[in-house]
């Protein structure tokens, strides 16, 4: 009887860089792409180096802040910027670059979210 292969179904938001759930070395992977999204002090702290989910957290209340940044500098650019001086072709192309900032944040966090869960999930069956 031939088995039929079995796939692991990764949310469309599972970063490329982290390898699949259960795969050899994919929570060092996972690690290594959350430390990538927290400052470099916090990642090199002995517990959030030890434990992947800790890091996990921290890097989804960073990304949540950066999110927060970002509309922030959205929502104030047009009344703001102009008093820098800029000209209105400058201010447009930031606009422009805030929305698109706050889009990517926002995948990036659901992407955190989905590792986050992967891995909470694997230390609940240890």
């Amino acid at each position: 009887m031939i088995m039929p292969l079995t796939t692991t179904r990764l949310s469309p938001d599972w970063p490329c860089q982290v390898k699949t759930p259960g795969s050899y070395d994919w929570e060092r992977s996972a690690a290594k792409w959350l430390r990538e999204l927290v400052p470099a002090r916090y990642a090199g702290y002995p517990a959030m180096l030890r434990h992947p989910v800790l890091l996990a957290r921290h890097a989804q209340i960073q990304v949540q802040h950066e999110i927060r940044v970002a509309r922030t500098a959205l929502q104030t650019a047009r009344a703001d910027l102009p008093r820098l001086g800029l000209p209105e072709s400058v201010i447009e192309h930031t606009i422009k670059l805030y929305a698109a900032e706050v889009m990517q944040l926002q995948h990036i966090a659901r992407s955190v979210r989905a590792v986050t869960q992967a891995l909470t999930d694997h230390n609940a069956g240890r």
